[in-house]
């Protein structure tokens, strides 16, 4: 029975270890708690009063309620902080893309500006060169026309000095006829 009895006795104080025993990570002030702990059962084995216990869990108690405050007002002063940023952040990203997007609605009607003119120009020369093939043709229609007026105003040229040449022929056949004619008549 003592064997049953040591047991337990080794459970429930195994239990109170690992109930008693920190977090995984415990704060420097739950380790100098633990520290005074150990140092008072270690010392004389002499059992703590409830008062001493009670006070130390009310000054326990005031310094863990403390160290929250103070982490509430430093991650309230963050938060604030960082929402401020945020928001200083999200504004002037939204400045910036208000200014890009008016950049970019003003290089767009630059482009139809540009797309417009470059149109103008393309039709203007297809005018051109269409007013100049045009142009051109008549030109050749009036060249073709003109050297054919010369080729029959060269051949009447032609006609026309066979045609002197024969009433100068006849001029004088006919000078020579009367002058028989005349001969003949005296």
């Amino acid at each position: 029975m003592s064997s049953l009895y040591t047991r337990s006795k080794e459970f429930t104080r195994n239990r109170k270890s690992q109930s008693d025993s920190p977090p995984a990570s415990p704060s420097p002030t739950a380790k100098t708690l633990r520290h005074e702990r150990l140092s008072r059962l270690e010392s004389g084995g002499s059992n703590p009063t409830t008062s001493d216990s009670y006070g130390d869990r009310a000054s326990a108690r005031a310094r863990r309620e403390a160290r929250e405050a103070r982490l509430a007002t430093l991650t309230g002063r963050v938060e604030e902080d960082s929402n401020r940023d945020y928001k200083k952040l999200y504004e002037s990203a939204l400045t910036e893309n208000q200014k890009l997007k008016t950049k970019l609605q003003e290089a767009q009607l630059e482009l139809a500006d540009i797309k417009s003119k470059l149109e103008k120009v393309t039709q203007q020369k297809q005018e051109k060169t269409s007013d100049r093939s045009s142009v051109l043709e008549m030109e050749k229609r009036e060249r073709r026309a003109l050297e054919r007026k010369m080729s029959e105003m060269e051949e009447e040229m032609k006609v026309l000095t066979e045609l002197k040449s024969d009433n100068q022929r006849l001029k004088d056949e006919n000078g020579a006829l009367i002058r028989v004619i005349s001969k003949l008549s005296k």
